[in-house]
This record gives structure tokens, sequence and C-alpha cells, in this order.
């Protein structure tokens, strides 16, 4: 049983940066749009504080999720959006104190709850170690979004492991979202991290490998980035395949990042 504690340290680490990049901005800057078309940085806080909340429900108050499962399945194609536009709504303060309060909750909610407890999710059920590497995830991915809008550049860190080790896990997930079936056969995956260690999963002699820098993995499963701009190496055809199609998140894969020279 893994202990939450590192993760759930690290979410807030991580939620404690991007607050320092939001927490002194102007109303317009709050209006600046981001590479996600059609938010701002409001919407992509909106988004954090909203989906903070459906977790600490989650974990808290498993009835009052299940209500906003229906209500996502009665608009599977709108209700994220729908989510963030009525967050990015309110007043810039109103908004910040709303992320800051639910996050906080959400920290304690995470750290109270019993060893082994598995807590619903929109997909499958998640302990409260996963919760938080999922919560990581998002927050980094949408941290970047908010960076590019301000054009400020995040330094990664080592936190990134909770990322990669979620994009290795959800490999199957990529596959069968995209209608594919999953290889049987398990992958080497070798990444460098910030701090240079290598981070290592899957058997040392799997034919079918990934070989690259943490950041570009990361990148490249929550979808921040092409793959052709990233410095990412598949060996195998089944490795190449999943670097086309990876992603760490649930729901729909849109359309991703298009390539730096696209277009030129």
């Amino acid at each position: 049983m893994a202990d939450p504690t590192p993760v759930i340290d690290d979410l807030r680490a991580e939620s404690g940066e991007l607050d320092l990049l939001v927490a002194e901005l102007t109303p317009e800057q709050w209006a600046l749009p981001t590479p996600a078309p059609g938010w701002t940085v409001a919407h992509q806080i909106a988004h954090l504080a909203w989906t903070d909340h459906s977790a600490l429900l989650s974990v808290t108050d498993a009835g009052a999720f299940e209500a906003l499962v229906e209500k996502a399945l009665a608009a599977p194609d709108s209700f994220v959006d729908e989510g963030a536009e009525e967050g990015a709504a309110r007043p810039p303060a109103e908004l910040l104190a709303a992320w800051r309060a639910g996050r906080t909750a959400l920290d304690g909610a995470l750290r109270g709850a019993p060893p082994g407890a598995r807590f619903p999710w929109y997909g499958p059920p998640m302990s409260a170690a996963s919760m938080a590497t999922a919560r990581l995830m998002e927050t980094w991915a949408h941290a970047l979004d908010v960076a590019d809008a301000l054009g400020v550049v995040r330094p990664p860190t080592d936190r990134l492991r909770h990322v990669a080790r979620l994009g290795v896990r959800t490999r199957d997930f990529a596959f069968g979202v995209h209608g594919l079936t999953p290889p049987a056969e398990e992958f080497r995956v070798e990444l460098t991290a910030p701090s240079g260690e290598v981070w290592a999963y899957g058997p040392e002699d799997a034919p079918q490998r990934v070989t690259g820098p943490a950041l570009d993995f990361c990148l490249l499963v929550t979808r921040r980035a092409h793959r052709d701009d990233l410095a990412l190496t598949a060996t195998g055809p089944a490795a190449d395949r999943w670097l086309g199609i990876a992603q760490a998140f649930a729901g729909p894969p849109g359309t991703g990042r298009p390539p730096k020279g696209a277009g030129r």
C-alpha cells in the first residue's frame, strides 16, 4: 500500500508555485488567452478549482460526487468547459480564494483518508495516492498553459516523477481510448529526470522501448507538446505507436498541440 504523503506534499508544492504565478495578476492578465482554445488564465484556474472540488466530493461525499457524474454523463462534450466558464466568470480575487480554499480542503481530506480506501472517479476508483497524482498531473499541465500565456518559463523539477509514472501506467488506456488493442508485452521506458537521475520502468530486456528526457515524456502524455518537437526515441513499432497516442488523463484525446513548425 503506497504512502500518499510524498505525492500529497508534491501536489501542495506544485500548486503553491502556480499560486505565485497568478497571485498578483491584473484583471487584464487574468483575461489573457492560453494555448487551450477559448480558455483564458482565469479558465485554467477555474478548471483546477472545479476539479479539486470534484475530487474533494469523491473523498468526502460519494453521493454528491455521483450527482456530478450523472451531470457529466448528460453532457459529456461540454461539462468540463461549462465548469471552467462558470468559474472564470467570477471576479479574479473570488476565483483565487475559491481555488485556494478548495485545494486546502482536498489536501486535508487526502491526508486523512483511511489507509487502503478507494474513491469513485470519472474513470476507475482511485486511492488517495492516485488521486493526488492525478491532481498533480493536471496542476502541472495547466500551470504550463498559464505560464505560456504570461510568457514565463517554469523550470522542471523532479516532481515530474509522478507525472511520468502516471504516463507509463496509462499506456493501455491510451490504446483503448483510440479503439486499439493494448500490446500484451511490457515496454521499457527510461527517462532522464531534471536532476539527471534516470527513471526506469519495465523489463530491462524488453524489445519495445522509449527513451528521452522526463520533461519531454511528461509534455507528451499531458498533450502539451507535439511529438515532433520532443526528444523522445521509440524502439519497436508498438512503442512508436504509443508515442503517437499517449495520454495520462481521462476522457477523449482531443486534437493535441500542433507541431511548432506547422503552417510555416
